[in-house]
């Protein structure tokens, strides 16, 4: 539905910081379906732990925000080359249920769950294998850049 060329249009993060590889589903106004490939050479590997490679919860959280921020830029009809810049205020009720690791695909959903006077909440998942990584309630906010 979204390659990578699409995703850059609407997500201002690059490299090594952009972590949404495509987007399989996008319904506006409702939900989105993207997913990250996780490959040794992620830089986060290096030091994340070099014997034992994981990717940080933390940054899970972000990969779940940037699914978030596109169904919000999407639904928006708006870019961040327009102006328009899509800020992660606030995540509520994290659980992490099990570790990413090299040669996983992250699979991240996000659904809104309501908006009010530019502030968006999200109800979020990440999974391997349909297997839950992580849940998460995100909030961003629309704002001028």
């Amino acid at each position: 539905m979204m390659d990578i060329n699409e995703i850059r249009e609407y997500l201002p993060q690059r490299y090594p910081f952009l972590l949404v590889d495509r987007v399989l589903e996008l319904e506006l106004g409702e939900s989105i379906v993207a997913y990250k490939n996780m490959t040794f050479n992620e830089s986060v590997f290096q030091g994340h732990f070099p014997d034992h490679p994981v990717f940080p919860g933390v940054m899970i959280i972000e990969a779940m925000a940037q699914t978030a921020g596109l169904l919000g830029f999407k639904t928006m009809d708006k870019k961040p080359s327009e102006g328009s810049i899509y800020l992660f205020v606030g995540v509520d009720n994290a659980r992490f249920k099990r570790q990413v690791i090299p040669g996983d695909r992250l699979m991240m959903k996000a659904k809104i769950l309501n908006e009010k006077r530019g502030i968006w909440k999200f109800e979020c998942e990440a999974s391997v294998d349909g297997e839950l990584a992580a849940r998460a309630i995100i909030m961003c906010a629309d704002r001028k850049a």
